[in-house]
């Protein structure tokens, strides 16, 4: 009788180290991959709350008046221009920023006019964080920041002296930003 004797073969110790290793670097580079995807992106929630408030800083932003003149001016709605004079303001012509002792949050004195809002920011305040339209803080939104620029801006036939261009940018935790961009222009000549 005959017997054929088929060797068996297994791994080597080589192929096995090999193999480990090949594994093992490929396991590490799904899971760098995977903490920084975890690491770098923002809780929903936490977007959607910045993206909220920037959104609402936008509209309280552009439902106040494009005026000429400070809302305040005794012309202001009669000036048929940016200047002192007959057919101009009384006495103040609106400027990008706040007049002299206006705030967001003053009962007396509040930002009346698109143009106040240019540098506001809500960055170094205390309490730190987002306030209502009288300055009372909102409960849970102490880690968010608001920076706002207003700027002349050209819109389609619109010139940059009738139009500006509003940026409310939100900062948040997790280095969450939101920046959203928004226009108001001068109409019905002097609103």
């Amino acid at each position: 009788m005959f017997t054929i004797s088929v060797r068996r073969r297994g791994f080597t110790l080589i192929e096995l180290v090999l193999f480990i290793v090949i594994v093992s670097a490929a396991v590490a580079g799904v899971l760098v991959a995977y903490d920084y995807a975890a690491r770098d992106s923002a809780d929903p929630v936490v977007r959607r709350q910045a993206l909220s408030i920037a959104e609402s800083m936008l509209e309280e932003i552009q439902q106040m008046p494009f005026t000429y003149c400070d809302p305040n001016d005794a012309n202001v709605s009669t000036a048929t221009g940016p200047f002192v004079g007959p057919t101009g303001c009384a006495a103040t012509v609106e400027a990008l920023g706040p007049e002299l002792g206006e705030t967001r949050y003053s009962p007396n004195n509040p930002f009346n006019n698109v143009n106040d809002y240019n540098g506001y920011s809500t960055a170094g305040e205390v309490p730190p964080g987002i306030k209502d339209i009288i300055g009372v803080p909102i409960v849970g939104l102490s880690a968010y920041n608001v920076a706002v620029t207003v700027a002349p801006s050209a819109i389609g036939g619109v010139p940059a002296s009738e139009s500006l261009q509003i940026t409310v940018t939100v900062t948040g935790p997790a280095h969450v930003t939101v920046t959203v961009d928004g226009y108001r222009t001068r109409y019905a000549p002097n609103l």
